[in-house]
């Protein structure tokens, strides 16, 4: 083992110029290098990469990296070929002459990362190269998404099992920052792991403090804890709409802020991410489109304006604050009665089955796909115009889908890159005069001829990029020159695109014919009510400490108080838990009294000053106090 020891050191030091590794990373990639499947459960920035990149730079062979989302999958192959090491992705917006290439590369070339969505594995040209590779390891991030129980379960995940029969003697490394004990399980169950194992990292983070605000404006409530905690922050809210008006009312406060939500142009939300990373935005007020894959080390404030339907996903999105080890917040507002709103979430999350089947019904015939027929069929489709159009909501929308495609019906892809299309709308005599009367930019149209077929009969996908190659131009200007033709009715063409794609995963079947399975229905809304009820708890937990109840949360057995929790700092400070400011003990301290101004009656408590207030004005619509002449509160006889 020391011998092995030595050498992922080295390539650690060789390739990323680290001289050690952090804390739990070693053991994993020990274990990798054994050659046994493993899950590991690590932190939100703990290094989840390192674990899997490593141990393929120490041997022979490829690594198959399945992953959700292509930003992500660009930013670790654009982060690996800045230090030299050669990979690809195979991703949406990429051409079937693009792919076959990528795929050569990978079988006969020097490629040591494959990043891939899960949506890829089925197609037969992926699975027909696959058996030739040398492939050492699959890596699967984000592996709670394989879990029926997971609070992010993507069926799309489920295809991985595809490709662990395909290559049933290279192990797998399943990665994740979020995992109940049953979560854990069930992936392991489904990924068929032979010698499953479990290796943890502690959920601790001893630089994050853990607070809950409760409060009667969370406006501001956000602005003070803006105004006391310095540096770069995010701000989660649950709707596109609250993250433009958070941002608004932010910017009015003197606060330099921007917002970002999946319906903005992805043009648009690459520009304001930059634009947050460099510094020149301070707070970034989001929906949880924003953060994956962000590495902003220095984010010193996480606040959610916006419960979390799980703890999962707080803990994730909260533990992208101080990553550089400086101290940093975690923050939760809570307002009014926030456990009904928690419950509509729920329910919203399942919709009625009826709805459920209405749904599939209207997208079936809005694609006049007809009854027994469809299969295999993919369309772009934008969720928010079809509820719009349909008077429902955008998470009934894709909340029916994802329970259709765990049943086998249809499937919603995560918005990719759709390439550019182009056709012809002239015939080659009418093109050949076309060229000689304007030859300056002729490379460009011989290089679309010589490289796609059909071109004159339909529409083709063309890849700009290979385009440029042929053609010696650069990519912009093949761009431009694609749109001058267009604008000559030269060619027709359609500009690649970021949006989901819609696929029918069977030949359509009547409505009354759909059939919910209970697991996917039933059994899923009582597991994400259990998650819900633990993401409550924390939010109201009075005593104890908030790290220990998310590391016991996550089934670490040796959790210990952080000392650095709201909770803790109030215990340590001798503060009362609001629970012990209930209408009684506040009428007994006004009868003592006779006379109390409320900011004594605040001291008299010392605890946070918003359970006080809410209590002296339920008592004050009940006519059991008064407020005098003086501004003091008595009894009221």
């Amino acid at each position: 083992m020391a011998e092995v020891e030595q050498n992922i050191l080295e390539v650690l030091k060789r390739w990323w110029g680290y001289d050690s590794f952090r804390p739990g990373q070693r053991e994993v990639i020990e274990r990798v290098m054994e050659g046994k499947d493993t899950l590991a459960l690590m932190p939100t920035g703990a290094g989840k990469s390192l674990i899997y990149q490593v141990p393929t730079m120490a041997r022979l062979g490829i690594c198959i990296v399945v992953t959700p989302l292509v930003a992500l999958m660009k930013d670790q192959v654009d982060n690996l070929h800045r230090r030299g090491i050669s990979a690809v992705a195979l991703h949406g917006g990429m051409t079937y002459r693009s792919i076959d290439i990528a795929l050569d590369n990978c079988v006969y070339g020097d490629v040591k990362f494959l990043y891939i969505a899960p949506e890829r594995i089925g197609s037969e040209i992926f699975q027909a190269r696959v058996r030739k590779m040398n492939v050492s390891l699959i890596a699967v991030d984000e592996a709670h998404c394989i879990s029926q129980w997971g609070y992010d379960f993507r069926p799309s995940y489920l295809e991985i099992n595809r490709l662990r029969r395909l290559l049933p003697e290279v192990p797998v490394l399943a990665l994740t920052a979020s995992a109940t004990d049953r979560v854990a399980k069930d992936v392991m169950r489904v990924l068929e792991f032979k010698q499953g194992r479990v290796m943890r990292s502690s959920y601790a983070r001893p630089n994050v403090s853990f607070v809950v605000r409760r409060c009667d404006d969370k406006n501001e409530q956000l602005s003070r804890v803006l105004s006391n905690v310095d540096g770069p922050s995010i701000v989660y809210v649950r709707s596109r709409e609250r993250s433009a008006k958070v941002c608004e009312w932010l910017t009015e406060q003197g606060f330099s802020a921007q917002f970002y939500h999946a319906g903005l142009p992805h043009e648009e939300r690459t520009l304001r991410q930059d634009e947050w990373q460099r510094g020149e935005k301070r707070v970034m007020v989001a929906t949880n489109a924003f953060g994956m894959g962000i590495d902003k080390r220095d984010v010193r404030a996480v606040i959610h304006y916006d419960m979390c339907t799980s703890l999962e996903a707080y803990y994730q999105e909260a533990g992208r604050a101080g990553r550089d080890g400086l101290r940093s917040f975690a923050v939760l507002l809570i307002e009014g009665d926030e456990e009904s709103y928690a419950t509509r979430r729920v329910e919203g999350d399942f919709p009625p089955l009826e709805l459920i089947k209405r749904v599939y019904d209207t997208i079936c015939a809005r694609m006049m796909i007809a009854y027994g027929e469809g299969g295999g069929i993919g369309r772009e489709f934008n969720v928010y115009e079809f509820a719009n159009a349909e008077h429902i909501t955008v998470e009934q929308v894709k909340n029916s889908i994802k329970i259709l495609a765990q049943n086998g019906y249809m499937t919603l892809s995560e918005e990719r890159e759709n390439s550019a299309r182009l056709m012809f709308c002239v015939s080659r005599e009418e093109l050949y005069d076309y060229r000689i009367r304007r030859g300056e930019m002729e490379g460009v149209l011989l290089a679309v001829m010589r490289l796609y077929e059909g071109v004159f009969t339909e529409f083709r996908p063309i890849d700009v990029q290979e385009i440029a190659l042929h053609s010696g131009y650069t990519v912009e200007s093949v761009r431009e020159e694609l749109k001058h033709l267009w604008r000559q009715h030269i060619i027709r063409y359609v500009p690649s695109s970021y949006s989901p794609i819609l696929t029918l995963l069977c030949d359509r079947v009547p409505k009354q014919d759909l059939y919910i399975a209970p697991d996917s229905y039933i059994h899923r809304r009582a597991s994400a009510e259990e998650r819900m009820e633990a993401m409550m708890n924390y939010a109201l937990l009075e005593e104890g400490c908030r790290s220990r109840y998310i590391q016991e949360y996550f089934g670490e057995q040796e959790a210990e108080d952080c000392g650095s929790c709201d909770l803790c700092i109030a215990r340590r400070k001798g503060v009362r838990t609001t629970s012990e400011v209930t209408p009684e003990r506040v009428l007994e301290i006004v009868r003592t009294k006779g006379a109390i101004s409320p900011r004594d009656l605040v001291r008299e408590f010392r605890c946070d000053s918003s359970a006080v207030v809410r209590v002296v004005e339920q008592l004050l619509e009940e006519e059991k106090i008064y407020t005098d002449k003086g501004g003091n509160l008595k009894i009221k006889r």
